[in-house]
């Protein structure tokens, strides 16, 4: 059985986590077909916007425990491609230009609490918790703790992954973990408009977005006001910016 499984439809490309027996546990063979499918989302152009959820109860439980006690006694080669296989991921997902957003019920642990933080939106279900909990079984977040400290700052990031505590989703919110939290009964409808409504937006001004929105990270303030100066150009000349002023000013001309 396919440990990821991948569904297009009204421009959406809906990504899932697939071993709801394994609370969708990461191991090097799912974050191998995850990267692959991500990418395989990211150059098609009938595909505007990107969920990731998982099957069953759980989003992500975090690393499969029972894959990595097997990979004990094997050398330093093999950990070291083990973990560079999830962090493939994390780059592809950054890289790609189209928005990535988490859908996410029940437990995102660990590395799928990294993986749900790796979106860029999380829409999390009520009931939903997060964590890192690591430490507790002497591993470290190595990879994760790269997005944790751009999301919540770096007080609060140590807070979590040296205590293990776990949050509710009302508890991510107000940390600035997640984007946004959404009741039981509204969960599926509300996500499904959200998406949607990213999926509709100008596919060009969407990929000048996200593509300035991380690069701002390594610059200074000067050097984020010239990156925006050019990004705001490159999207001037677009055919989706000429089109949509025209639209706008058509609409205010038809009024009374």
């Amino acid at each position: 059985m396919s440990r990821i499984v991948v569904e297009v439809a009204g421009g959406v490309g809906a990504v899932y986590l697939n071993r709801p027996e394994k609370k969708n546990a990461l191991d090097r063979e799912m974050a191998e077909e995850l990267n692959a499918a991500m990418e395989q989302l990211g150059g098609d152009k009938a595909v505007r916007a990107i969920t990731l959820t998982g099957r069953g109860d759980d989003f992500c439980a975090g690393a499969d425990l029972q894959s990595l006690e097997q990979m004990i006694s094997e050398g330093e080669k093999a950990h070291l491609q083990d973990a560079q296989a999830l962090g493939r991921v994390f780059i592809t997902m950054r890289t790609i230009q189209k928005p990535i957003v988490a859908l996410v019920r029940g437990r995102a642990l660990a590395g799928g609490a990294g993986l749900a933080t790796a979106c860029d939106m999380i829409l999390a279900h009520e009931s939903a918790t997060f964590g890192y909990p690591e430490v507790r079984v002497g591993f470290v977040p190595a990879m994760v703790m790269t997005m944790l400290r751009r999301s919540v700052g770096e007080k609060r990031a140590f807070d979590l992954v040296a205590t293990s505590r776990q949050l509710t989703a009302r508890e991510a919110l107000d940390m600035g973990l997640i984007s946004r939290v959404i009741v039981a009964e509204a969960f599926d409808f509300e996500t499904a408009g959200i998406v949607a409504q990213l999926a509709e937006a100008p596919i060009s001004a969407m990929m000048i977005t996200k593509r300035l929105f991380y690069a701002l990270d390594d610059l200074d303030f000067r050097q984020g006001i010239a990156a925006g100066v050019k990004a705001n150009i490159e999207a001037r000349l677009t055919d989706d910016f000429r089109e949509g002023v025209r639209r706008f000013l058509n609409r205010d001309r038809a009024k009374p």
